[in-house]
């Protein structure tokens, strides 16, 4: 019997890559066409369902959370079939930076402002997942990665169990190029006289994607 499970946590490990590293990017394609059924997406446990990111620039790197505003686990007969994950882009938070500093407001305003993620306009991101294949004992999950006005389609590595009642989804960390969806502030992309004062383009995610019990 098919089993509907919902719910969704995106957490992320911090990747800081060494001066000079080479950070290897996953492959953004053209986006897969998909059918969501939006009434699946009512299990989701928002109090603990968040996206951790991190990204750097020459001399220094950030880190920190966007929680999710709803999501969806569909698994058949034990195995992860499809997804969605809606992430709350006005809820970006810093976690390197004292909350009570003013250099933690500053790149928060920074990160949400049409510099960077525009969220006035564009308040949710999403990662729709369109196929899952088995790898060497994990999945190899594709999905439509949707920020901005762009989506594009993206295949990342995970594992799945459930304990207790509760469905776990974990990824490995991915690194996505922000240029790819026109997050344009401070990239060499974009820009040709930024010297120094660039920000690099790689951004590092990971999912954790929790059912309610």
């Amino acid at each position: 019997m098919k089993r509907i499970v919902l719910s969704l946590v995106l957490v992320a490990s911090v990747l800081t890559a060494c001066k000079g590293e080479k950070k290897e990017k996953v492959e953004a394609k053209e986006a897969v066409k998909v059918e969501v059924n939006v009434a699946e997406r009512n299990n989701v446990d928002t109090s603990v369902s968040v996206l951790n990111w991190a990204g750097s620039k020459p001399g220094g790197a950030h880190n920190g959370t966007i929680a999710l505003k709803s999501g969806g686990l569909l698994i058949e007969e034990g195995k992860l079939t499809s997804g969605e994950f809606v992430i709350d882009m006005t809820s970006i938070v810093n976690l390197d930076i004292p909350a009570d500093k003013k250099g933690n407001a500053k790149l928060v305003g920074h990160l949400t402002s049409a510099d960077f993620f525009d969220v006035a306009t564009y308040p949710t991101s999403s990662f729709v997942i369109t196929s899952v294949k088995e790898v060497e004992g994990k999945l190899a999950v594709t999905g439509n990665l949707q920020i901005k006005d762009v989506t594009k389609s993206i295949t990342i590595p995970a594992t799945i169990s459930t304990e207790n009642g509760v469905t776990v989804f974990t990824s490995e960390t991915f690194n996505v190029d922000r240029a790819d969806f026109n997050v344009k502030y401070g990239s060499k992309s974009f820009f040709d006289d930024l010297q120094d004062k660039f920000i690099d383009d790689i951004m590092t995610f990971s999912f954790v994607v929790k059912t309610k019990a």
